[in-house]
């Protein structure tokens, strides 16, 4: 994806009045230049080239933008084709733009891509009919595989390999974990074999890892995981956080369980806002994508058993350092939440759910059920057990905390229980700059600060939530007869909206946009979340006209402030008649559009309503 900040380098190097002059006749008309617009027919110019501002507009058929915009409006260009020419043209140079390894996940992205629907297609073919009766025997639906898009590598060893070398991708693959080089002799081998595939998709639901779950076959791990890679971070990636994300934001909760198939389940019963872990490990990276999808609460789901109850204590750590609003709901002895849940359905879970108990609570319980009436060894048994929990919180308020309430469960000492551990305890998160002419640390080799990339500014959310309805439904983008996908103001959004619909899917638009974009359009999207069908076509049109009306504000604005500076003179310039002339055709067409603009139809929110 090309920078945002390399696209705004091209528009400030790009001379617009030269790029517009070679198809269109220009004169200069004080700081700006006119002519005759190339996008209607029209006899007294009403086009208008603003070099200070980097943009042009008509009034008469409203067209206005960029360099970018006027190459793709007048030569038919796409967004990223006419980026591409312009960059070429002014000596920018996006491939170097681009970070090391972005061309690397690309590769990678493609790679995946390909195996999943490799996969994917395999598992309904007569070669899958054996991992397609596992999932039967799991109760798996063919709705929900096709929903997780779940696929079968059979036993054969080149079957990936083989296509991925006939698509000139093999190397891609191998950077990828999805095929192994041979031993001896040349040529690749699968990686995964006589597995049922369970992709591992990134919140936006684009593949970059996969699972397998070993199928009719004796050797071989019964699980085995893609190794991470520049697409794919196990630290940063839940398990089902693409189907549980919209349900997550409505309950403000999530479950957290450790298997692949438990997460599996449970969405099929109805509990959408399930997610798993890819590894054992809780990490902060997992908490930021539970918080980036506002979960307030996290139920812990884990096996009834003693390796359920030892991984409670493991993710214990990171919940109360992170000051995470944890639950336990408990599981019957010897059940794991798939069996569960097919056992006793979506209301016995949230009974389950409902009566969960804090995480401390849990632990302390667990750990040392008798509390203030427990033996003295018992209580030291407990606390031992207890470090590896109070080793990882930090120095603060979160670990007094801790230390406050295991004292009153314990009947032992606050202080002296944390003094106890206190050379375990980490060091606070953020360590403190040095100040001003304070020399570094000894033996600390002074380091120069890392470029920062420049910021991104947010977007307008009228633009935002125009890209978010064509990122739900592509094919709105006919239905803009103002042309509005032309003239956004932000050149993220344009670069979102280019991949949108330039084949490469909707769901893959926001992958690698910049986390302030990403946010934009998520919310955008979280508002539009009840318009589908009709009602969502209906509040695209009344995006359209919004973004229209302050368009045509924006011009009767400049001709205001134009033609303020002539008042009291008895003969107005040819220019100033013109300008008063196009001010009369822009107030006739601010009403017709405000004529198109009709009430909403019951449930629906206008867009220029506050949210």
């Amino acid at each position: 994806m090309i920078p945002e900040h390399k696209i705004q380098e091209v528009l400030e190097r790009v001379d617009l009045v030269g790029l517009v002059s070679r198809y269109v006749e220009l004169k200069k008309a004080g700081r700006e230049f006119k002519g005759r617009c190339p996008f209607h027919q029209e006899k007294t110019p009403s086009f208008y080239v603003v070099p200070e501002k980097r943009f042009y507009f008509c009034h008469g058929c409203r067209a206005s933008g960029d360099a970018v915009s006027f190459v793709q409006r007048y030569l038919g260009k796409t967004f990223l084709d006419a980026v591409r020419d312009l960059a070429r043209e002014v000596g920018v140079d996006l491939e170097a733009a681009q970070d090391p390894g972005a061309r690397e996940r690309q590769q990678l992205k493609e790679a995946t891509d390909l195996a999943a629907e490799h996969f994917r297609a395999l598992l309904w073919e007569e070669e899958g009919r054996r991992a397609r009766a596992y999932l039967a025997s799991r109760g798996i639906s063919e709705e929900t595989a096709k929903a997780f898009g779940l696929g079968w590598a059979p036993a054969a060893w080149t079957s990936l390999a083989d296509r991925l070398t006939k698509a000139g991708m093999v190397e891609w693959g191998l950077n990828a974990g999805l095929v192994n080089r041979r031993n001896k002799g040349d040529g690749y081998f699968d990686f995964f074999r006589s597995r049922l595939i369970i992709p591992i998709r990134a919140p936006e639901g684009r593949p970059i890892a996969f699972g397998g779950r070993l199928v009719d076959a004796e050797e071989g791990p019964k699980y085995l995981n893609s190794r991470e890679s520049r697409l794919y971070n196990k630290s940063e990636t839940l398990f089902g956080m693409d189907q549980a994300r919209d349900e997550i934001r409505r309950r403000k909760a999530a479950v957290l369980v450790e298997g692949y198939f438990d997460c599996i389940a449970l969405h099929q019963e109805g509990v959408k806002h399930t997610v798993a872990l890819c590894s054992t490990a809780l990490t902060p990276g997992h908490l930021k994508v539970l918080g980036r999808a506002e979960a307030r609460e996290l139920f812990l789901l884990l096996d009834g058993d003693q390796a359920g109850l030892a991984a409670v204590e493991r993710l214990a750590g990171p919940l109360l350092a992170a000051g995470a609003a944890a639950k336990v709901a408990l599981l019957p002895q010897g059940d794991d939440p798939d069996t569960f849940i097919r056992r006793e359905g979506a209301v016995g879970l949230e009974r389950l759910l409902t009566e969960a108990r804090p995480l401390t609570n849990h632990v302390f319980l667990t750990l040392l059920p008798q509390g203030k009436e427990a033996s003295f060894e018992e209580k030291m048994a407990a606390l031992e057990r207890l470090k590896p929990v109070s080793a990882q919180l930090p120095v603060g308020l979160v670990r007094s905390a801790f230390f406050g309430a295991l004292s009153a469960w314990c009947g032992l000492p606050a202080a002296e229980l944390e003094a106890s551990l206190r050379s375990k305890a980490p060091p606070p998160a953020v360590k403190p700059a040095p100040k001003p002419g304070q020399p570094p640390a000894r033996g600390a080799a002074p380091q120069a600060p890392a470029p920062r990339p420049p910021p991104v500014k947010p977007p307008d959310a009228l633009e935002a939530l125009y890209v978010a309805a064509v990122l739900r439904e592509p094919r709105l983008v006919v239905r803009d007869t103002f042309r509005v996908h032309d003239e956004l103001s932000h050149p993220g959004l344009r670069l979102v909206l280019a991949h949108a619909t330039s084949g490469h899917g909707a769901e893959d638009a926001l992958f690698e946009a910049h986390d302030t974009l990403k946010r934009a359009v998520e919310a955008a999207s979280r508002q539009l979340a009840e318009q589908q069908g009709s009602a969502l076509e209906h509040y695209f049109l009344q995006l359209c006209r919004a973004i229209m009306l302050r368009r045509i504000n924006q011009q009767l604005d400049y001709i205001k402030r134009t033609t303020s500076q002539m008042t009291g003179a008895i003969d107005l310039s040819e220019e100033t008649k013109q300008l008063l002339s196009q001010r009369i055709e822009l107030l006739s067409l601010k009403k017709r559009v405000e004529e198109e603009i009709r009430p909403s139809p019951p449930g629906t929110k206008a867009p220029m309503q506050p949210v």
